[in-house]
């Protein structure tokens, strides 16, 4: 069986290719954002604030993850991430472990919301306690909300470097803070922008969410209705791909069903042209580099202890990176296809690279 045989049977599928055990693995690994706030404090417009979901609402959406805490996947069908709150902070016996346990064994960063106007912080900071001594949170925001609220300059300093102080004698060191406000009479916000960069360095997956609105091209628009869904096909290959064996059965695997749904959403079949089409634009060999690349990143994983190390992380993130790519320069290939023009090889090559460099720090080990 050819190579160019076996690529249309990836990405052109009789029947939708088994993808359940990647993704159940990747369900299993997704980021974790807690956040850890009073009741008020302002987590369910943080929330929206980064999804642009004005249904998001702690409560509303989100399913109980332990007797303290609930949870929100976004996207709820394909999940790029997950907001973790926690509930029943106010209460004399709460037991943060169940918690910090919820967060284990995956990339996570605590974020603390405290309203600026609001001293009163002592259960929020008698759980911080209890995850500073587990020793298993790293990464730490300290966000302050409402910040507008309280007219005085003055006086908004003194409640923001109290709070910061509080935090920051609990957890033994210096705290990275953010000032925001959500809801100016204006309809504005304050600090939104630098909020999203700073969670984005806890989670560089959340950088992919930001879209320019002011889209350059119809392709642009086009792509940035089905980018959660790359983002989603994404992140499941490079997860699986951590695992040794695992990755070489399912990344094709995961590859195709994501290049098999956009075609369905750009109303183009793969067949024998139509891919051969694909990989010439992306440049000569492509098929076989792929194939080749992926064999041998998986007899790395094997190799005794770089093979659980580097060889998993290295994987996982050209995994990543690299369906991202493909699904990046599919869409634009897929797009031109639809319109009946010819595919401009330079520019798909071109955005195909540009893909591929922009996503490496979203799938790296840490993420």
């Amino acid at each position: 069986m050819t190579i160019l045989t076996r690529l249309i049977e990836y990405f052109n599928p009789s029947a939708n290719p088994d993808i359940e055990p990647a993704s159940s693995y990747k369900n299993l690994h997704v980021p974790i954002l807690w956040l850890l706030g009073k009741t008020g404090s302002g987590k369910s417009s943080l929330i929206h604030a980064i999804t642009d979901d004005d249904s998001v609402k702690i409560g509303n959406g989100f399913r109980p993850c332990t007797l303290t805490a609930c949870s929100y996947d976004f996207p709820q069908e394909k999940p790029l991430f997950r907001f973790l709150d926690t509930r029943g902070l106010a209460e004399a016996n709460y037991d943060a472990s169940a918690d910090i346990t919820a967060c284990q064994d995956r990339s996570h960063a605590l974020v603390i919301v405290a309203k600026a106007e609001d001293p009163e912080q002592s259960s929020v900071l008698n759980a911080l306690r209890q995850i500073r001594k587990s020793g298993d949170v790293a990464q730490l925001l300290l966000v302050h909300t409402g910040v507008e609220l309280i007219a005085d300059l003055n006086e908004r300093q003194q409640c923001i470097a109290y709070n910061q102080e509080q935090v920051e004698k609990v957890w033994g060191s210096e705290v990275d803070a953010v000032a925001v406000d959500f809801e100016l009479e204006d309809g504005g916000t304050v600090g939104v922008d630098v909020l999203k960069a700073k969670l984005a360095e806890l989670l560089p997956i959340i950088a992919q969410l930001s879209d320019d609105k002011a889209h350059a091209s119809l392709e642009e628009r086009n792509f940035s209705q089905v980018k959660k869904e790359v983002l989603w096909y994404s992140t499941a290959a490079g997860a699986s791909d951590a695992v040794p064996a695992v990755g070489l059965v399912s990344v094709p695997a995961i590859q195709g069903k994501m290049l098999h749904s956009l075609a369905n959403q750009y109303d183009v079949k793969w067949n024998s042209k139509t891919l051969s089409e694909f990989a010439a634009a992306l440049g000569a060999g492509f098929g076989v580099q792929y194939a080749s690349k992926l064999g041998i990143r998986q007899l790395l994983k094997f190799i005794p202890v770089y093979g659980q190390t580097v060889g998993s992380a290295s994987a996982a993130a050209i995994s990543f990176g690299s369906t991202y790519a493909i699904g990046r320069a599919a869409c634009m290939y897929l797009f031109y296809k639809r319109k009946g023009v010819a595919v401009p090889q330079e520019e798909l090559q071109a955005m195909y690279k540009k893909a591929l460099d922009g996503i490496k720090e979203a799938g790296s080990p840490s993420t």
